[in-house]
């Protein structure tokens, strides 16, 4: 019981502590896109600093595979990451469930792209950095998956006003992004993932949602099969979705085990 409270405390100390010093620094720009950027950059710059800070206060014993497989882990999330957001939009598109009807210019688009990158990070470092290896090493594998995967999902709280299928999809992410971690053994990996995801999903698509004041490339419209086109929130509302992050959970799980029992052998 005693090893369970400290945890907890711990665990509320680092999030709100991150979330307080986050929004309490002032962005003084008028310009939408470079405020854009320091909005993301301000939370990761704390969550590094209380990341370095709790992994020293646990006197280096939490390790975060950062260094770990990084040109292998980087590369793999790429490769999924094209391939989870292409073959959603390659079905949603050319089924029509999704339409493109227009065109935006955007200004300072490497900047956005930059900001969506960053918000990609902290939120990883989040969800699978301290708290996750916390978890894992204080109690078990299942208990971090558990806590991280519920905290994703409760940071993205519009999911819930959007419906069933948008919250299943954002906790099936979370489990498939924690599986391909596990499996590549960096955080690298889920992080390209999820940028790819992200930065292709939002900013081109304008299918996936971020902050309401980032733009997108394209304009779509769904269909009215709410449930392939996603309706009003497109993809990240689409059962296609849902299928697919199924199907990576499998694939990574499979390779996860795979890679522990080789370990395991060679001990």
């Amino acid at each position: 019981m005693k090893k369970l409270l400290i945890t907890i405390v711990k665990i509320v100390v680092f999030f709100i502590g991150w979330a307080v010093l986050s929004g309490i620094i002032d962005i003084p720009s008028d310009n939408p896109a470079v405020w854009r950027f320091f909005a993301e950059l301000i939370p990761l710059t704390v969550m590094i600093l209380f990341t370095v800070a709790f992994w020293l206060f646990e006197k280096k014993t939490i390790n975060i595979p950062i260094k770990e497989n990084i040109g292998k882990g980087a590369l793999c999330g790429i490769v999924i990451g094209i391939i989870w957001i292409g073959a959603t939009a390659a079905i949603l598109i050319f089924s029509e469930q999704l339409k493109v009807i227009g065109k935006n210019e955007i200004s300072l688009l490497w900047l956005w792209i930059l900001s969506a990158f960053l918000n990609v990070i902290m939120q990883e470092l989040l969800v699978r950095g301290y708290i996750y290896q916390l978890l894992k090493e204080r109690f078990n594998l299942p208990a971090a998956v558990i806590v991280t995967t519920a905290i994703f999902t409760f940071m993205h709280g519009g999911a819930f006003e959007a419906g069933v299928i948008p919250v299943i999809n954002v906790v099936t992410m979370c489990l498939f992004t924690t599986a391909l971690y596990e499996s590549e053994k960096t955080i690298l990996a889920p992080i390209m993932a999820h940028s790819i995801w992200n930065i292709i999903g939002a900013l081109i698509l304008g299918g996936v949602s971020l902050a309401d004041d980032y733009p997108s490339i394209l304009t779509m419209t769904a269909s009215a099969n709410k449930l392939l086109s996603g309706g009003a929130y497109k993809i990240e509302a689409s059962i296609v979705v849902t299928i697919l992050n199924v199907i990576l959970i499998g694939i990574f799980y499979i390779r996860y085990r795979r890679t522990k029992c080789i370990e395991t052998q060679e001990q």
